[in-house]
């Protein structure tokens, strides 16, 4: 009895600590877990020992389970756990409009053959056909691409 007891208690505390540990390795061990503990419980008690033993595994879970997802995010320790502030930023840099082209750009990094250029304060990403152009190098943006600019030698 008391290696069902202890397979189930495992199991059981594995899928709930699925809730906080990102991938699958503690699901899937639980998940085991709870298996071969009802495997042996139908081993050791028969057909009816073993479902009423799966039975209340599975309700030890189901209420860990309301705990960990219901409960806990609405109380003082789970609100504590939560991020609830957001970042006004963005990761990319600003894409060009048309009107950039034709203006005169800064190269912010070496464009080998593609960077960063700074053209009125902001700072794009750049393609430079000609290869390989200097950090500090003053360039003419010529056209845009998709998500870049395409930018030529003064």
């Amino acid at each position: 009895m008391s290696a069902v007891v202890l397979l189930f208690a495992v199991g059981v505390m594995l899928l709930a600590g699925e809730v906080f540990v990102p991938g699958a390795v503690l699901g899937i061990i639980g998940g085991l877990a709870m298996a071969v503990g009802c495997g042996v419980a139908f081993f050791q008690w028969g057909a009816l020992g073993g479902a009423i033993a799966t039975v209340a595994a599975l309700g030890f879970l189901g209420v860990t389970l309301y705990l960990e997802l219901v409960w806990l995010p609405k109380s003082r320790l789970g609100r504590g756990m939560v991020v609830e502030s957001t970042v006004d930023a963005t990761s990319q840099p600003p894409l060009a409009t048309a009107d950039i082209v034709g203006k005169m750009a800064e190269a912010e990094t070496p464009l080998v053959p593609t960077g960063y250029v700074r053209v009125e304060g902001r700072r794009y990403e750049a393609f430079c056909p000609a290869g390989h152009v200097a950090k500090g190098a003053m360039l003419r943006v010529a056209s845009q691409d998709n998500f870049r600019l395409i930018v030529t030698k003064t």
